[in-house]
């Protein structure tokens, strides 16, 4: 077979390494892929800014679509299917970065990390790959847990609750693809009145689809002072971030729940297992683990314990807070649009490593709740004088 021609979206990692041996390799701006880049193209990669349809692939050569993302809602699955072009996403490659995204976020707002490991309920909606990774995240925690999810058959779900008694847990998190389907559409899943269900002292996480919560609702109750604190990693609009609606939230950012390190490199071995195997090739490319450098060792505080203890290890690797400074930066930069600012944040984005899988040193003196803590974030443990 002649060499693939393969264009990828420049925010993916990895590419040239693995999809190099199969042909040549170029790159575009995800929002800025237009028909007339694929005339010559076998292969396209995408993330999600990228709206793959019959208007960006009819007349094309493009015998392929790659996404590295788990949803594809922004690609036509069914364009692809009538018109014999293969298809492949990435499920799962994000969902350990989303989680620590979630727990990063929940360890930054006072108390409600507490909460959860004092007995309070953690609200999931949607048990899809990343639902899934919380629910074991939790249970390794003892962290208590109900979800939402009524696609799924009877039977499937763990602690299977209805969207109110999800709405009523003191965190909600949301984890749900995007579909307008009935009979459960998650399309403003997240109403108005789903809105004012949610108790001023609850905080809700959105690390899914920026529609399936109304930003319209969302802005006018914070706005008058109601509704529950918020972290937006995903907005209605995108790019075009609702720079009034990030004024009242607790904390935002531009996108990357999804975006450590691992993942990204996760996502394109999952779409370079799928090119070769729809092409019937046979590449010898690069394992993942030796293409990913190890990263420095962690050193745990002996004095920590418990919501202390995890509050340090979620920020040892990830800080949620820088990237809500500067996606406030992009929003109050009078010189760049905003939509250009938030691209430009996830263009640029810096690398993030997971703390699942990470090297940590304990004291030799640390004590079994430390121990069982760093084992249950899936730590790699090393103790002093070993």
């Amino acid at each position: 077979m002649k060499p693939l021609r393969i264009l990828a979206d420049s925010n993916m990692r990895g590419v040239e390494a693995y999809f190099g041996p199969l042909g040549s390799v170029q790159f575009s701006e995800g929002r800025n892929i237009v028909a007339g880049d694929l005339t010559h193209t076998d292969v396209l990669l995408v993330r999600s800014v990228t709206a793959v349809n019959e208007s960006l692939l009819q007349g094309t050569a493009v015998k392929f679509v790659g996404t590295a993302t788990s949803g594809f809602d922004h690609v036509d699955t069914d364009y692809l299917a009538r018109n014999n072009i293969g298809f492949s996403h990435a499920p799962g490659s994000n969902a350990n970065s989303v989680v620590e995204f979630v727990f990063a976020a929940i360890s930054a707002m006072d108390g409600k990390l507490e909460s959860l490991l004092a007995g309070q309920a953690l609200g999931i909606i949607g048990y899809g790959n990343i639902g899934r990774a919380l629910v074991k995240l939790c249970e390794q925690l003892s962290i208590s847990f109900v979800v939402y999810d009524p696609w799924l058959e009877e039977g499937l779900v763990p602690n299977p609750a209805s969207l109110a008694q999800v709405l009523a847990c003191s965190v909600i998190t949301v984890h749900t693809s995007l579909t307008r389907e009935s009979p459960w559409p998650s399309y403003h899943l997240i109403d108005d009145e789903a809105l004012r269900q949610i108790s001023e002292h609850s905080l809700l996480i959105n690390a899914s689809r920026g529609e399936v919560v109304d930003n319209s609702a969302l802005l006018r109750l914070r706005s008058s002072g109601l509704g529950p604190s918020c972290v937006l990693d995903v907005w209605e609009g995108e790019p075009n971030v609702s720079t009034a609606l990030l004024d009242v939230t607790q904390l935002g950012s531009a996108h990357i729940a999804g975006y450590s390190f691992e993942s990204k490199f996760l996502a394109t071995r999952m779409l370079l297992e799928a090119v070769t195997a729809h092409f019937s090739l046979n590449a010898q490319t690069a394992d993942l683990h030796t293409s990913i450098p190890q990263d420095v060792e962690l050193s745990v505080p002996p004095e920590l314990e418990f919501a202390d203890l995890l509050r340090w290890a979620f920020s040892a690797r990830y800080n949620i807070l820088e990237d809500d400074r500067l996606l406030r930066t992009a929003a109050t930069d009078t010189q760049t649009p905003i939509a250009a600012g938030f691209d430009g944040l996830r263009k640029s984005y810096r690398i993030r490593r997971e703390l699942r899988g990470s090297a940590v040193s304990l004291n030799r003196q640390a004590s079994q709740s430390q121990l069982h803590l760093m084992k249950a974030l899936g730590c790699l443990i090393s103790q002093a004088g070993d």
